[in-house]
Formats: C-alpha cells, structure tokens, sequence
C-alpha cells in the first residue's frame, strides 16, 4: 500500500499534500500520442519544435499533467473539474516534480486542490486548479480492502 493511500484511509482534510516525481521518456510520449490520437509534429519532430521556438521535441502536456490523476487515483478523488495552466515545457528526460495540495473540503466530501508540477530545475511547468469529491467512510473502508 502506499503511502498516500495510507494518509487516504486514515482521512483527508485542507492543508494535506501530497508529493510525487517522474521523469518522462519518448517512449511515454509516444505511447500517449497513439491512445490520445495527439498527433501534433511538436511532439515528433526536432524540426518543427525548433520552428516553434523549443529546443527539440516535448512531451505532451496532459501526460506530464497527468501526474495528477496518479495523486487522485491513490486518494479515490472523484474529479469534477480540471484546469490546467501549461507553463513551459517538458523536454524527454526531464524529471517533473507534482505537488498536490487539498486546499479546501465541504460538506459531502467536495473538494478543491491545486497542483504545482515543477522540472529539475525547479521551474514550474504546470499549475492545476481542481475539484472533486473525497471519499467517505464508506469508500475508504472498501479502499482498504483492495490493498
């Protein structure tokens, strides 16, 4: 079990955070191209990135976001809402930093948190604005079967 599915199962409340890295590879990016049909030349060629002003090819940014549903899918976070805000980009290799913070709960579990995904160098590269439902104690006691 890990460990963010451990705090999960003893209860989430404003303020958690959450902690996660990855570095992204080619193979990833072209994986993710086939099953999005995300077939933007950026993505696959040198060239044309460079015309864009990038320094190569970049990974696609809902891959590098997805860094966040890794964060809910440990949680049981039921996303209702999703914003993102792609602030440079990710270049094969680069290991990317998520940090996910619940920023506020209500009534019924409703949720909203924010997520800062930051490269190597501490560059931010993505923020993330969402909302969601947490799960009850119903939920984290099935969760905590599947372990």
């Amino acid at each position: 079990m890990t460990e963010i599915r451990e705090r999960t199962l003893a209860g989430l409340s404003a303020g958690d955070s959450f902690r996660l890295t990855r570095t992204f590879t080619e193979q990833e990016t072209l994986a993710f191209g086939q099953i999005s049909r995300d077939q933007n030349p950026v993505h696959y060629s040198d060239d044309f990135a460079m015309a864009k002003n990038l320094n190569g090819k970049i990974c696609h940014g809902l891959l590098v976001g997805g860094m966040i549903t890794e964060v809910g899918g440990q949680i049981g976070w039921l996303a209702s809402g999703m914003n993102f805000r792609f602030r440079r980009p990710v270049y094969f290799g680069d290991t990317i930093t998520c940090e996910f913070t619940i920023t506020e709960v209500e009534p019924g579990n409703r949720a909203r948190a924010e997520a800062t995904l930051s490269n190597q160098q501490g560059e931010i590269v993505i923020e993330a604005w969402l909302t969601g439902i947490l799960p009850g104690d119903k939920e984290r006691e099935i969760m905590a079967g599947l372990a």
